[in-house]
């Protein structure tokens, strides 16, 4: 999207790809203004969104931490820190950011127009984050949360299913010193698309045997894929006569 827009085509655009409605309307358009922009256009009278991140940071904590109470009434604090860890993380938030096309809305100066600002996780997340603070100033809290249910629904519904607290890798690791009395090994065997959107595939072996290849958008994520394709197996082998 050019940044030639008018700020009120730029205001409708950031609410359509959000599915919001902000009551402050100047607070949703300094959460897409960067600093760079700024720093350009001294003559405007423009905030950048940091302040707005700022707040974001915490408020996303806050609502996130909330959900997770609400799930695991029985987790203590070391748990739901992991957890939560696990959901709020600048590459997570860069990802939401990005499927959202937060990106395509932002107000960037030239330097970081021409080395793709518009794709840059940190970027995104940063933004994201301040989405969420103008969200709470405008809208409050309760507008808050019913945004961050619904565009944190799956990674919600993935901590929840299997409880990733405990995560695949671990469950595999005491399942294979049990079964083989080794360690599983993971081995990246291919990588695929661009540097910002980069596929990893993993194979994971216990003993001599592979079990499983799976991918994911970092080796982390491949790794658990493909541990949780493991247990599967294992599970199924169990359950044959």
């Amino acid at each position: 999207m050019s940044k030639l827009i008018t700020p009120e085509e730029r205001l409708t655009s950031l609410e359509q790809r959000l599915g919001l409605s902000f009551t402050v309307k100047d607070l949703a358009l300094t959460a897409v203004t960067h600093k760079s922009y700024c720093n350009e256009h001294k003559d405007l009278p423009l905030e950048d969104n940091e302040r707005l991140e700022y707040l974001g940071d915490a408020v996303v904590d806050l609502a996130i931490g909330h959900r997770l109470m609400e799930r695991f009434p029985k987790a203590n604090e070391g748990e739901l820190s992991k957890l939560r860890a696990l959901i709020v993380n600048e590459e997570g938030l860069g990802r939401l950011a990005r499927a959202l096309g937060v990106g395509e809305v932002l107000l960037l100066g030239r330097g970081e127009e021409l080395t793709g600002g518009r794709d840059k996780v940190s970027l995104l997340a940063d933004a994201f984050e301040a989405i969420i603070g103008a969200l709470y100033l405008s809208d409050g809290m309760t507008a808050v949360m019913h945004f961050i249910d619904r565009v944190f629904a799956e990674a919600l519904d993935g901590v929840a299913v299997g409880r990733q607290g405990q995560d695949y890798k671990s469950l595999l690791q005491e399942e294979g010193q049990s079964l083989f009395k080794v360690s599983p090994r993971y081995r990246v065997v291919g990588e695929t698309g661009p540097d910002h959107e980069k596929i990893f595939e993993v194979e994971v072996s216990i003993g001599p045997e592979t079990f499983a290849r799976s991918t994911g958008r970092s080796k982390k994520e491949a790794e658990q894929a493909a541990a949780k394709d493991t247990l599967s197996i294992l599970a199924t082998r169990r359950a044959a006569p």
